[in-house]
């Protein structure tokens, strides 16, 4: 699974709007676990999207903390991700700032983006370092307003974007699933940036981190 799927400079994430690019900037992210805990993710897929396009993206392993590192025959299963695989992978800890230079000041956008963030929340927290501050929006809830399907599974939502015949529950070409249902919908909501899809469909760009615990404080306080 360290093979993986590749995207060039300047393609498009979506074969059904290559006329029609929107000028959308944001990164796309997705994470596989070795288990049942959030803090366990054993894989991340990052694609950075400019002006509708996707120029960059990343891939690596990671080896979950000391107490959340067991691999579960069901997770392996589903992402063929193995311990060994990663043994030498780098830690969380280790990672986490290579994931923050690539996703700069980005709205992180995912499928099912609570589960993704509580990825993040969760390692952090298990790694003992802080949690950074980072905006996100969910490309699950964007399908849900944006198209009319029997499920919004993300293969089901990506087909609806013109995105088909990826490697599901690879991290790299989850994240480019997600990034393609984010232009189309963009396309169909005639929305030129991440707040303006946000506010189309009716959401809202949330935030993860000390700033999001500081506001949330405040409101209740």
């Amino acid at each position: 699974m360290s093979d993986a799927p590749t995207a060039r400079p300047g393609l498009t994430v979506c074969g059904t709007c290559e006329d029609r690019l929107v000028p959308l900037d944001f990164t796309a992210i997705d994470f596989e676990t070795a288990n049942n805990s959030a803090a366990s993710a054993c894989s991340i897929g990052l694609v950075k999207v400019r002006d509708g396009r996707v120029v960059d993206q990343a891939y690596w392993l990671i080896r979950p903390p000391l107490g959340h590192d067991a691999f579960l025959e069901w997770n392996v299963r589903i992402h063929g991700i193995m311990q060994a695989d990663v043994a030498d992978a780098p830690l969380w800890s280790e990672q986490l700032p290579a994931l923050i230079a690539f996703a700069e000041t980005d709205v992180l956008v995912a499928h099912n983006a609570g589960f993704d963030m509580g990825v993040i929340a969760a390692a952090c927290a298990a790694s003992f370092v802080p949690t950074p501050d980072l905006d996100y929006l969910c490309s699950l809830q964007v399908a849900r307003r944006t198209y009319h399907l029997d499920s919004y599974r993300l293969p089901v939502a990506a087909l609806a974007a013109g995105f088909e015949d990826f490697e599901h529950h690879n991290a790299a070409a989850d994240a480019q699933a997600c990034a393609a249902i984010i232009v189309h919908a963009a396309n169909r909501h005639g929305a030129s940036d991440i707040e303006a899809l946000a506010e189309a469909t009716g959401l809202r760009v949330k935030r993860l981190g000390a700033a999001a615990d500081a506001t949330a404080t405040t409101a209740t306080s």
